[in-house]
């Protein structure tokens, strides 16, 4: 029995039946200084502060120490709820592609940011976590066109993420149904 333990182990996660998945693929490269400024919320796989968020924004500036301000504006359950803010920071890990950044919350919890899908124009963008976990689907915009939606879950699907995890966010009050 020992045996098979030490076995099981040092065994590749495959061999055991686990999922491996491919890390996920960042854009080519991002124009930091196109990139920055505030983006809607359309979609995510939440995190627990993330729950029963409505009109959400993500905020980016660029500081003088090439580190990047990161700001969550969002309302809790409903459009009257008072606007709540929460801060981080983040820094460029890849500096080659500025699409692989580090986030920072609370001064004590660090975790990766990936830029994996992007529009030309920047009008929309996407973002994920190595472990596919959470994602998000940000727009400059309080809509996104359906069909970029819909593209945009595809290339998700491409990408390892199950398309189906991804919730939308009510940017709009008409928008507001079952909040998960």
């Amino acid at each position: 029995m020992a045996a098979t333990r030490a076995q099981a182990a040092t065994a590749p996660a495959e061999k055991l039946g686990a999922k491996t998945e491919a890390p996920l693929r960042t854009v080519r490269h991002v124009d930091l200084h196109r990139y920055v400024g505030d983006w809607r919320v359309i979609a995510n796989i939440p995190y627990f502060g993330e729950k029963n968020c409505v009109d959400s924004i993500e905020g980016y500036r660029l500081r003088a120490d090439g580190q990047i301000d990161n700001f969550f504006t969002y309302r809790k359950k409903s459009f009257s709820a008072p606007q709540k803010q929460m801060k981080a920071l983040a820094w460029v890990v890849n500096k080659e592609t500025n699409a692989e950044w580090k986030v920072r919350f609370f001064g004590l919890l660090t975790v990766d940011y990936l830029i994996i899908d992007l529009d030309p124009e920047y009008r929309w963008a996407v973002l994920g976590y190595p472990k596919r976990k959470y994602g998000w689907i940000l727009a400059r915009e309080k809509t996104l066109p359906e069909k970029t939606y819909q593209e945009i879950l595809g290339r998700l699907a491409a990408q390892g993420y199950d398309p189906a995890r991804f919730r939308k966010v009510p940017q709009l009050p008409g928008q507001i149904g079952d909040l998960h």
